[in-house]
């Protein structure tokens, strides 16, 4: 789920040790467009808090840059952008979905179960390598193996806003602090 085509985990391969050594973790990785026009979306995250802001973007595109340069694997132009995955972000990872136990989720699958592909509901946390979901207008918690998991995302709700409220407010403080000493 993190890079959907050959390519993409191609990339990742390549570039998650490049991330790893700036001190950060890609979250998903997408090569998009055609033979003209493509884009390179790289959505990172500190693996300590979570966070990246503006500077931490800057300082893993410069990183990403010198190795793409340098290897060059993609032929032709394209665009590098590395971002943060914003507050609705997508679950890209097994921990993910562990991180956000309590928040409501949209998870597509790559063939049905209980007669559908698509779920809704609220992260119950993980089971070995199956995420569980309290699925919404029913009473059973669902278990649905994370390797069938296509495309998986926070919904944005009043809950997720205070999180990141809460969160940028904490980093906040905290640069302050340091700024302070």
């Amino acid at each position: 789920m993190r890079g959907k085509t050959a390519e993409d985990l191609n990339l990742l391969e390549l570039l998650d040790p490049v991330a790893e050594a700036a001190g950060y973790e890609i979250v998903r990785l997408r090569l998009m467009g055609g033979e003209h026009a493509r884009r390179l979306q790289i959505m990172a995250e500190r693996p300590s808090d979570g966070d990246m802001n503006v500077e931490d973007c800057a300082r893993l595109s410069r990183a990403i840059s010198e190795i793409m340069d340098a290897a060059d694997p993609i032929a032709g132009e394209y665009t590098l952008e590395v971002s943060s995955p914003g507050v609705d972000r997508p679950l890209t990872r097994l921990k993910d979905f562990e991180t956000y136990e309590g928040y409501e989720a949209r998870i597509e699958l790559d063939r049905m179960a209980e007669g559908r592909k698509r779920f809704k509901g609220v992260l119950a946390g993980i089971d070995d390598q199956s995420i569980a979901i309290d699925l919404e207008g029913e009473e059973h918690t669902a278990l649905v193996p994370f390797a069938w998991i296509v495309e998986a995302k926070l919904v944005l709700t009043d809950q997720l806003m205070k999180r990141g409220a809460d969160v940028r407010a904490a980093r906040l403080q905290s640069d302050q602090q340091q700024t302070s000493e």
